[in-house]
């Protein structure tokens, strides 16, 4: 998509996944990097080379520049809510990456500053519905492939939780609540609650000692039912190998997708034999479905349109991760009724 009136924006990080997140701004082709803040010098460098963006000196500077209509937030979780509020206060529109917070009572100032402003805020969670693997999944739900949803199992895990350093907020519990299921963990549930409706309740465990070197869980074991009555467990580990799968199970048949590898197999039930699994195809990819969420955000803007993903959506898969600490904490089945910001 080009246009002749390109969005300008601003940006707040723009190194590590902040190159991701300009990568796809180039692709979506609606968008002026004007200018960017960044604590490293040679991220700025880059974004000057690749974007044209001028390096400003503070967060203050760059919301001060009347030209810029919205600002992308591409910083650790700790300061989205912060530079969210900053962003809508100084009359920007606002799109921050995902996790939308990491703590509840983020929650409600955002959406108070988001009222207030009367902007939109947009979500860097992906586009559920250009997303391939959805579309898969949803295909074989509706057409009786695996017969009568059961269950389903999500892993996501890597061996980040082992790098963290002295002094990084990712190995705070009070600022990395779950460990990897705040990490990726809302990756997940993002996708399986446009997949199989709004999370009822949530019962957890978490393990915080298999690293000692940090306060932020290892081991997050969540057992998750939804409004409609599916039941769902999500597995999310701190410090063991990459493993990013879902698996679906019906009376028919289940469904094993590698999510990383975008590689699935369908296991078809049969009577009293060991049933072998058979590689499916995922759908090819739509070559914009990366940008989707950033064209989303202009079309919000300029047209008026509801941002995809959204404010909402944000909160809807940040607040199970809340729900689960406090099942852990409490020893109990937590509601997501009783999760008030």
């Amino acid at each position: 998509m080009k246009t002749s009136n390109p969005m300008k924006i601003g940006m707040i990080g723009v190194g590590g996944f902040g190159g991701y997140r300009r990568g796809t701004l180039r692709q979506a082709g609606v968008f002026q990097l004007v200018a960017a803040y960044d604590r490293n010098a040679t991220a700025l460098e880059t974004a000057r080379t690749e974007d044209g963006a001028r390096s400003v000196e503070s967060v203050e500077a760059l919301l001060a520049i009347p030209e810029i209509e919205g600002i992308v937030i591409s910083t650790g979780v700790d300061t989205h809510a912060e530079l969210t509020i900053k962003a809508l206060d100084a009359g920007k529109h606002v799109l921050v990456e995902k996790p939308l917070c990491g703590r509840i009572e983020e929650i409600q100032p955002i959406l108070d500053a988001r009222n207030k402003a009367r902007r939109v805020v947009a979500m860097g969670h992906g586009h559920n519905g250009s997303d391939a693997i959805n579309q898969l999944i949803q295909r074989l739900l509706s057409d009786g492939s695996i017969g009568t949803l059961t269950c389903y199992e999500e892993n996501t895990s890597h061996s980040g939780g082992l790098e963290i350093k002295p002094g990084d907020w990712r190995g705070l519990r009070d600022r990395n609540p779950g460990g990897m299921l705040l990490q990726c963990g809302v990756h997940a549930f993002h996708r399986l609650i446009y997949l199989f409706g709004a999370v009822q309740e949530i019962s957890a465990m978490f393990r915080y000692d298999a690293n000692p070197t940090t306060q932020t869980a290892d081991v997050a074991n969540v057992l998750i039912r939804h409004s409609n009555g599916v039941l769902g467990t999500m597995n999310a580990y701190h410090v063991t190998a990459y493993c990013h799968e879902l698996r679906i199970f019906g009376t028919k048949g289940t469904v094993y997708i590698d999510t990383h590898a975008s590689r699935a197999f369908f296991q078809s039930r049969k009577r009293n034999e060991v049933e072998h699994r058979e590689e499916i195809t995922i759908p090819a990819p739509d070559p914009m479905a990366a940008a989707m969420n950033v064209l989303n955000f202009f079309r919000a803007v300029r047209e008026g349109t509801k941002p995809d993903p959204n404010l909402e959506d944000g909160i809807a898969a940040v607040l199970p991760v809340f729900a689960a600490e406090k099942s852990d904490v409490e020893k109990r089945t937590v509601t997501m009724s009783e999760m008030k910001s």
